[in-house]
């Protein structure tokens, strides 16, 4: 299905799913939805719920699957699919993976998580938020994750190696690489 968009901000129906033929599927209220992250949907769309915060998944019936993790601190970024899987987040922030039909395949369990890559995400432990950039007060604060254990995972889920590792390492023992790397 193709996403059509209102740029007027004028129609109550700012968000509408149609089908290869054109024919309407479902139209997103703007009351209820003030953004849509997606062009196409296949089994779900990310959009932003008002009166909710973060990202969340809809199927074409607009049922809420999982909140979709948020790939910068400050910013609108929601997770995208990589190798059929994205980052979602529990209450917690938890980080699990639902897959690209909307199922969660792995809970929400860990600290921290990368994508997946060749079928391995890095995960983390004994995490916290670090400070990275701009401390002024009118400043937009940029923050990164430092973990005092890494491992990996498989797309199962299962934990393959965790300790007394840093993400770099981690990292180049399996080759993980990120969509922005060579």
């Amino acid at each position: 299905m193709v996403v059509q968009y209102d740029t007027t901000n004028q129609q109550r129906y700012g968000y509408v799913f149609t089908n290869p033929k054109g024919d309407t599927v479902t139209r997103l209220d703007t009351a209820k939805y003030y953004i849509c992250f997606s062009d196409t949907i296949q089994y779900f769309a990310i959009v932003g719920i008002r009166n909710k915060t973060g990202w969340w998944a809809i199927d074409k019936n607009e049922k809420p699957l999982f909140q979709v993790f948020n790939t910068s601190s400050g910013e609108p970024s929601p997770d995208e699919l990589r190798e059929g899987m994205i980052r979602i987040v529990d209450d917690n922030g938890r980080v699990g993976f639902a897959n690209y039909k909307g199922e969660i395949v792995i809970k929400p369990q860990f600290e921290a998580a990368s994508s997946f890559y060749k079928g391995k995400a890095i995960i983390g432990r004994q995490c916290h938020r670090v400070l990275w950039c701009c401390e002024g007060e009118n400043e937009d604060k940029h923050y990164i994750i430092d973990c005092k254990q890494a491992g990996y995972i498989n797309t199962k889920g299962e934990i393959r190696k965790i300790g007394d590792y840093t993400f770099e390492q981690i990292q180049k023992e399996i080759g993980w690489k990120s969509d922005f790397d060579d």
